[in-house]
């Protein structure tokens, strides 16, 4: 007796077009973000064609933005991965409902709309806020290292610079005294395209030119923050010019050391030491997190490795998005500054910061020179102190860990310091999203 089975006929046409909700099942994350999307306001991506013009119709910023957001809510940031998704995906064939933008048209839209995206963000957060899903009770403040656009292989020291330049002035020099030579001696060297030789040089020198110019203007900003200031013959000085104690500096005002790097790709991106012990051009990510759903209630990048400088900043960014401080904020011992605490010191949060990292032992501090960082020190040693920063890490670490690990967020798409923070903002949002569809 034969086996009877559920009828199979691939080949079998549909006399009536199917319904896209039949194409995927009730709650899935599709539907999330479409609903979602339709909820925000995007008139920023709609001022852009308000205008009209003599320009192809284009895609409905709608769609656009549904596509995007599910592409990297579901870890598909390649913007040729989504055209090809918009085909053969059928949530991204749901999101789409019958358009199919390229992928050059992804990539620009994603490229010109940077500040709509970004407040993306802060409306997605807002709306969590609204659904009951932040309470700002705990907030939790941390930074995770993401690999910038850019192969550290594509950069260059000062000094490699300096050389570099040298030795492409002469040969530039060489090129052309063999570009005004006899016929006789061009004969002898067929092979070689002399104008283009030169070209090529000229325009490997001019690169090399502005890199060292954006290394020497950096290392003039440093130094004037630290007090430096042109033609002090490297001698230490007062406020008031005259010489002060201590050896003298060991490089003129603005010339940096002879290891600074400067990446020709992305040149806003930085060498920053990765979780794995390497090293890599990267930005820093900064998340504050609220602990009730775990929502990223604040996202910001830094081109600066070190964390200490932006516990003021991501306060800020938390207040300025959500119109109020949380009663609560925990930071790591990269957050650690005297600088920081005395500046949050009349804020209306309680603010735990750790002093130093955990089973090390901490130097003493002395609390006239250092009073702020003294107090924090003793409430850590207080029962209740030491509670809630045990919080801190189940709080801030799994959103960075899901963005990297599951997302398979570990390298921006985007170059230029602006672009990125946009990207990063993008990102965050897809997390927000996706956390909030389960909630």
């Amino acid at each position: 007796m034969n086996a009877s089975y559920v009828p199979y006929t691939p080949d079998q046409d549909l006399l009536l077009p199917p319904s896209l909700q039949e194409w995927l099942p009730d709650g899935h994350l599709a539907y999330f973000i479409s609903d979602t999307v339709d909820s925000l306001d995007l008139s920023g991506f709609h001022a852009r064609y308000a205008g009209g013009g003599p320009r192809n119709q284009p895609f409905h910023p709608a769609m656009m933005v549904k596509v995007l957001l599910y592409g990297y809510a579901t870890g598909t940031f390649s913007s040729r991965k989504l055209a090809q998704g918009l085909h053969e995906n059928v949530a991204l064939r749901v999101l789409g409902a019958g358009n199919f933008p390229a992928h050059r048209t992804l990539s620009d839209f994603r490229a010109n709309h940077l500040e709509a995206l970004s407040d993306l963000f802060v409306q997605i957060v807002r709306l969590a806020r609204e659904c009951g899903l932040v309470k700002l009770g705990t907030v939790a403040i941390d930074g995770t290292k993401v690999k910038a656009n850019a192969s550290r292989h594509k950069a260059m020291s000062y000094k490699r610079m300096l050389e570099s330049e040298q030795k492409l002035r002469d040969q530039i020099k060489d090129l052309m005294d063999r570009a005004t030579a006899a016929d006789a001696a061009e004969k002898d060297e067929p092979e070689l395209d002399i104008p283009d030789e030169i070209a090529r040089r000229e325009q490997r020198l001019k690169t090399i030119r502005a890199a060292k110019a954006r290394l020497e203007e950096r290392q003039r900003e440093a130094d004037l923050t630290r007090g430096r200031t042109e033609g002090d013959e490297r001698k230490p000085r007062k406020p008031d010019g005259t010489p002060k104690g201590g050896g003298p500096y060991a490089r003129d005002f603005g010339v940096p050391e002879d290891t600074a790097q400067e990446n020709f790709t992305d040149p806003d991106s930085r060498i920053m030491k990765q979780s794995n012990g390497g090293f890599d051009q990267s930005y820093n990510g900064q998340t504050a997190v609220d602990a009730e759903n775990g929502i990223v209630i604040a996202a910001e990048l830094v081109q600066c490795a070190a964390d200490s400088g932006e516990l003021v900043p991501m306060i800020d960014a938390v207040e300025a998005n959500l119109g109020e401080l949380p009663d609560q904020t925990l930071a790591d011992a990269g957050y650690r500054s005297e600088d920081a605490f005395e500046a949050l010191a009349q804020v209306d949060t309680d603010l735990i910061v750790s002093i130093g990292r955990e089973g090390r032992d901490v130097a003493r501090i002395d609390a006239k020179k250092a009073p702020h960082t003294a107090a924090m020190a003793e409430r850590l040693q207080s029962q209740d102190g030491r509670a809630a920063y045990r919080r801190r890490k189940g709080i801030v670490e799994p959103p960075n860990g899901w963005i990297k690990h599951v997302m398979g967020f570990r390298q921006f798409s985007l170059r230029g310091v602006g672009k990125v923070r946009a990207e990063w903002k993008l990102v965050n949002a897809a997390l927000n999203l996706r956390g909030m569809a389960y909630l």
